[in-house]
């Protein structure tokens, strides 16, 4: 939690629109793992499509956090 604030403030962004996010890594890292097949994953496989990001309105990596 401390780590990611600490990173949202270095990048000159505002803690309070991540309210939610952060909340959830207050008291550790939340379940997770498994299997997720979702609608993109989905999709993907039926337009045989070559990555997931194709099919995700909003994809987000390193250089993008918001739509």
């Amino acid at each position: 939690y401390d780590l990611l604030t600490e990173r949202i403030v270095a990048k000159d962004m505002d803690p309070d629109g991540f309210g939610a996010y952060l909340e959830a890594f207050r008291f550790g890292m939340p379940p997770h793992g498994g299997f997720g097949m979702g609608i993109e994953r989905f999709l993907m496989l039926l337009l045989n499509l070559s990555n997931i990001r194709e099919t995700v309105l909003f994809p987000r990596d390193r250089h993008r956090l918001t739509p």
